[in-house]
């Protein structure tokens, strides 16, 4: 038996985890159970998000229906205090991860593909219905109530280099008429609006006459928050444009601009896309197949507020995801009394949403695909350096980082603040994700995956600590060709 506590930061000090008790109960239930010690692992996290998808406890088959099938049970040290965990662990180790009683809303598949992201596509589509509901926007869940791309510091700063290279450019008479910035991911445009002022002010301050020549391009995947953008930056006239792109596909939308961009402005969207997760044991690597469900109290009480039967639940899940929930209350006016009924539906199921794992062996990693041109291949370098490790693919980000790339002027950059890991240590030492934001799904994003790629397509990817708020776990990535 193998047993790792991942959290290591909070085993120390006077607010430290008690490790000791929730392990004796764990490993009680074990010696209890007919389970093979020898192929079990334990597996102690701190998850740190209030509203997650997971359990107190979950057991994981691995390898499943393989001779060599083992079980991971996965504990979280924060919530052991929140029912009985010996309870629960014998209920989940005599079904081996499926007990009596899980409504099922979706088939085992890579974690990319399972209904949790359908969940926040459907957040990002229907966002105004979500704030209506809600009665707030959506900005005031991330931390400290807005994005860090708003800060004045920051915004400067990033301003300053622009001009900078811009004013290089000039002097060498190599300058276009046109300078071209886009952002993805534009928020209720309060970013876009900082960045504009400014510009305006420095440009008019040191009379480059650059403002002039400014294309800025706000693009996301929300019509509803393009619109509520364009109204918040619309004292800047013809020097905005607006677009409605997947931001894991840019160059659809934005190929006319390659190789003119100079900025990629991007905050809080790399964590908002698809992921995949992959884990090495034993030097093999597995790759994390996921299947949500909602526990028999949540799916009773949903049932009972829609009048529905529970085993007709993930059926109407899937019309919700598929159809909206305006159309969706079209579509079935006997459960639901108009399109906030519909909303109040939506909304249950998401708080109720959890997520079972399981690690599917691969043959090899080029037999796995992160997107549709790059290979698992890539992680080969970060999973050798470091044993037993699960790491985020961030699927998404990594589509969208490789994409955007080719828009950039040779004197262009990327920058994006985001939660990224910069050493894949980081991943063996506390909870990267899937937490909840409000509607919408959050996830570290794989740093060195993203610099490892940019490095393959001659980019030098850097990091560095957000430096314009303190305690902020945002880490801002900045990539631009190598010199």
């Amino acid at each position: 038996m193998l047993i790792e506590v991942r959290p290591v930061a909070r085993l120390r000090g006077p607010k430290a985890v008690d490790v000791a008790g929730p392990l004796t109960e764990l490993l009680d239930v074990l010696k209890g159970s007919d389970v093979d010690l020898a192929k079990v692992r334990v597996v102690c996290d701190w998850i740190q998000y209030k509203h997650n998808f997971r359990g107190v406890v979950d057991v994981r088959q691995i390898a499943p229906g393989t001779p060599d099938e083992e079980l991971e049970i996965a504990v979280d040290l924060r919530r052991t205090g929140e029912g009985s965990l010996a309870a629960e662990t014998t209920a989940l180790l005599a079904g081996k991860g499926d007990p009596a009683g899980r409504v099922w809303l979706d088939t085992w598949s890579p974690g990319s593909e399972g209904c949790m992201w359908a969940f926040n596509r459907l957040y990002w589509l229907y966002l105004q219905l979500w704030e209506k509901a809600t009665g707030h926007e959506y900005e005031s869940t991330l931390p400290g109530g807005s994005s860090d791309a708003t800060n004045s510091g920051s915004v400067r700063e990033l301003i300053a280099d622009l001009v900078k290279s811009w004013d290089d450019l000039a002097q060498r008479q190599s300058l276009p008429d046109e300078l071209y910035v886009v952002e993805l991911g534009v928020g209720n445009g309060n970013q876009a609006k900082a960045w504009l002022d400014e510009f305006r002010t420095v440009d008019q301050e040191n009379g480059r006459g650059y403002y002039r020549r400014l294309h800025y391009l706000m693009c996301d995947y929300s019509p509803h928050v393009l619109d509520i953008a364009r109204t918040t930056v619309g004292d800047h006239g013809d020097h905005v444009s607006s677009l409605v792109l997947d931001a894991t596909t840019p160059t659809t939308a934005l190929g006319f601009l390659r190789y003119k961009v100079f900025l990629v402005y991007i905050s809080n969207v790399y964590d908002n896309l698809p992921c995949d997760e992959v884990v090495n044991i034993g030097g093999q690597p597995f790759r994390v197949d996921t299947r949500a469900y909602l526990t028999a109290e949540s799916a009773a009480e949903i049932s009972e507020s829609t009048g529905v039967p529970v085993g007709e639940l993930p059926g109407l899940v899937q019309k919700l995801l598929q159809i909206g929930p305006e159309l969706l209350a079209e579509a079935m006016p006997t459960c639901f009394a108009g399109t906030d009924a519909a909303v109040d539906f939506w909304r249950r199921t998401w708080q109720g949403l959890q997520r079972a794992e399981r690690f599917v062996p691969l043959p090899g990693l080029d037999s796995y695909a992160i997107t549709p041109a790059l290979s698992g291949e890539m992680l080969r370098p970060l999973l050798d350096a470091y044993g037993d490790v699960r790491i985020n693919v961030n699927n998404g980000a990594v589509a969208s980082f490789a994409d955007t790339l080719p828009l950039l002027h040779p004197f262009g950059r990327l920058v994006c603040h985001d939660l990224f890991i910069t050493d894949v240590g980081q991943s063996r030492t506390g909870f990267r994700g899937p937490g909840k934001y409000d509607g919408s799904v959050v996830n570290w994003v794989n740093g060195p995956l993203l610099a490892h790629i940019g490095s393959r397509k001659g980019m030098d990817v850097r990091f560095a600590p957000f430096a314009h708020r303190e305690g902020t776990n945002i880490t801002t990535m900045t990539a631009q060709v190598r010199d």
